[in-house]
């Protein structure tokens, strides 16, 4: 079978590896038949992240089940399914915890097409092994389609985790998100804050095209270099990589208030306002999102039609032409096959 590695910035191939196969009686294989561009594999491509040549790419799959283990028990060869970005078990202390990005059954970070330990290959492949099929793989709802529904099978995740707990925490709260790289996954964290009720959701950014596709989802768009965002904000998402973001965002957050971080910082930030940040209290969160664990609430709101993942401007490619997917300078991207 075949899958797509990255060989160098902005190039990426299809390369031929063994064919993925059920292991274990715990495990399923999956056809893809949408799989995604994340905004990790953008930083990929760009050189702005790390990955070493050579390595599959690719992480968000909505497929066909085609083969099962004989102890799977919730899916049955042709269900469609989402398959999450990490690889987590459902059963150790941290997946009952709900920290199913940090499963302790597998390699540390353990997940599809980033690089990581353990040999699961990635997402955009013919076939794809699911080593803990019931914990791991989620029903594709009735009717969704499955190119409009791919951004969920990632990117929203990541975006719920900056917004999602905390609104349900307070709801009615104002929130700031801050624009930049990742580029979806931002617009994605202001179009969930709506959907789930803030109070306002203010956009804030230099580019003009991740303004007016915030609009879209109802953020208020703040130009940057025009306007400032106005006051204090309970709820403020850091959707940028570069560190004057961060210490914009310690600075626009109010006393006791949240800032996450769905972006990777890979500088020094040094000038960041510490100080300013004991003083205020404030809550301060980064790293991988537990992606499984996010995916009901996710889905509800998606089911309900509250958020469309699709709503962001997507160009669509052929299964075959993913390699020109993953370097098409459009916002985002999917590749797809029928059958």
């Amino acid at each position: 079978m075949k899958q797509l590695c990255f060989v160098e910035p902005n190039k990426v191939e299809w390369r031929e590896t063994s064919d993925a196969q059920v292991m274990a009686g715990i495990e399923a294989v999956v056809k893809p038949l949408v799989i995604g561009r994340c905004d990790l594999d953008v930083g990929y491509v760009r050189g702005v992240a790390p990955l070493g040549r050579g390595e599959p790419i690719g992480h968000e799959v909505i497929g066909v089940v085609t083969d099962i283990g004989d102890c799977v028990k919730r899916f049955k060869p042709g269900d469609r399914v989402v398959v999450p970005a990490q690889i987590s078990c459902g059963v150790c202390r941290n997946c009952r915890r709900g920290f199913t990005g940090r499963c302790q059954s597998v390699p540390f970070g353990a997940s599809y097409g980033m690089g990581r330990e353990g040999g699961y290959g990635c997402g955009a492949a013919d076939l794809v092994r699911v080593p803990f099929a019931d914990a791991m793989l989620f029903p594709l709802p009735d009717g969704a389609d499955p190119v409009e529904w791919i951004g969920f099978s990632d990117m929203a995740l990541d975006a719920y985790r900056c917004v999602g707990p905390y609104l349900t925490e307070r709801p009615g709260a104002r929130v700031l998100v801050i624009g930049g790289l990742p580029e979806v996954i931002g617009i994605y964290a202001a179009g969930i804050a709506v959907a789930m009720g803030a109070q306002s959701v203010d956009f804030f950014d230099s580019d003009d095209v991740r303004l007016c596709e915030a609009a879209k989802f109802g953020a208020n768009p703040i130009k940057r270099g025009q306007a400032e965002p106005d006051g204090l904000y309970e709820i403020i998402v850091d959707s940028s990589v570069a560190p004057e973001a961060l210490i914009e965002a310690f600075r626009y957050v109010e006393p006791e208030g949240c800032v996450t971080s769905c972006s990777i910082h890979f500088g020094e930030l040094s000038s960041a306002p510490f100080m300013e940040a004991y003083s205020k209290g404030l809550h301060y969160r980064t790293g991988r999102p537990n992606c499984r664990a996010q995916m009901e609430p996710v889905a509800a709101l998606c089911c309900a039609g509250a958020f469309k993942p699709q709503d962001v401007s997507t160009q669509v490619f052929g299964f075959d032409d993913a390699p020109l997917a993953w370097i098409d300078p459009a916002l985002r991207v999917v590749a797809h096959r029928s059958t």
